[in-house]
């Protein structure tokens, strides 16, 4: 129904955003990152939204980007999650964020949420694994990365780690313990395939 709405920052606390659209006040829950991330009162800025349909109760949700908005629906599709629960997981790990936790079972950083236990990361990570992929986790990180790197040395970093996961996986290592041992090293921007492949498997040790 409503895709996004463009309008001026009316008021923003913590959990809520007003949006003046048209001399309308439309009140919008978000998250703790999107409150910080906002422009000022006064300012205008677009916001993609979810409008949740209940029998008591129409509830818009917004995001600063579209990327957020799909992981969010995404995470509706899981069992148990609701828009609020939703919601906080957004706040406390942005989409790309999300994604690598995904791929790397990495349901300890997930349960940090508001109102999401162990089980329910664990759960979550099961449900999303089949619609996450790292090629798509890597791109959208590249895509999202600050405007002050050059494109060129991020296109080598993306290749080069995504080099050195394929490698592990090619000596018998799983795409999960992969990433984690990626995620663990310590890594910089200039390393190549090699010297990020030979962290990494130190890593392995601690997994």
């Amino acid at each position: 129904m409503l895709d996004y709405m463009k309008g001026i920052v009316a008021e923003v606390t913590e959990s809520i955003l007003v949006l003046e659209v048209g001399q309308i006040g439309f009140r919008i829950h978000i998250s703790g990152r999107e409150a910080q991330a906002l422009p000022g009162r006064g300012e205008e800025v677009k916001i993609y939204t979810y409008l949740s349909v209940r029998e008591d109760a129409l509830t818009l949700f917004g995001f600063l980007s579209k990327d957020d908005l799909e992981m969010y629906k995404l995470l509706l599709n899981v069992n148990g999650i609701g828009p609020k629960a939703a919601l906080g997981v957004l706040s406390v790990m942005t989409a790309d964020d999300l994604r690598f936790a995904v791929l790397a079972d990495d349901w300890k950083a997930i349960a940090k949420a508001p109102g999401v236990g162990n089980k329910t990361a664990q759960k979550m990570i099961l449900e999303l694994k089949d619609r996450v992929s790292l090629e798509d986790a890597f791109e959208k990180k590249l895509a999202h990365a600050d405007g002050a790197e050059s494109p060129a040395a991020l296109d080598g970093e993306f290749q080069a780690r995504t080099e050195a996961i394929q490698a592990m996986v090619a000596l018998g290592y799983s795409n999960s313990d992969a990433l984690k041992a990626i995620r663990r090293a310590q890594i910089t921007d200039d390393m190549d395939t090699e010297t990020i492949l030979k962290l990494a498997l130190k890593q392995m040790v601690f997994l």
